[in-house]
């Protein structure tokens, strides 16, 4: 049972959650078909890493009395069917799958910084700030990426 004083950040926790699932899908998906073996690297680490932090909010959400989401929002999956016929169309090349990427990590970025300026309960503040700083580093890596191919 979720105390009154636990379920805004229960219901937050069970957001950013479902979010980063959708990051590991994405990341996932760009490590698919990506064309580089650097690019598909990094993704497979990315994805790997946000994995532990999907596994790290989990055990929050349910410390705190909540269930803890097996999958992502709908929300991402509408944006990973985007991201399908999308590929179809542009032929999978990396700056496009890139560019997708990195306007994920735009959007999650954003979904942790709002958590962050939120009340919430101080040790489920801990661990989304513990994440954030994951979120953070591979926002920053993916934009530098994205830069690097427009030079």
């Amino acid at each position: 049972m979720i105390g009154s004083d636990n379920k805004s950040g229960v219901g937050t926790l069970e957001t950013l959650t479902s979010t980063l699932i959708d990051s590991v899908n994405g990341y996932r998906d760009a490590a698919q078909n990506a064309d580089g073996t650097r690019f598909q690297e990094i993704f497979r680490r990315n994805a790997d890493e946000r994995s532990r932090i999907v596994e790290e909010l989990r055990s929050e959400i349910r410390r705190l009395g909540g269930n803890a989401p097996d999958d992502g929002s709908f929300l991402g999956a509408t944006h990973q069917r985007f991201l399908d016929l999308k590929a179809a169309v542009t032929g999978r090349d990396d700056k496009a799958i890139i560019n997708e990427v990195e306007r994920g990590e735009d959007y999650l970025k954003e979904k942790f910084e709002a958590a962050l300026g939120s009340d919430i309960d101080p040790q489920a503040r801990t661990i989304i700030e513990r994440a954030y700083q994951s979120v953070r580093h591979g926002h920053d890596q993916i934009s530098s990426l994205k830069h690097g191919l427009e030079a």
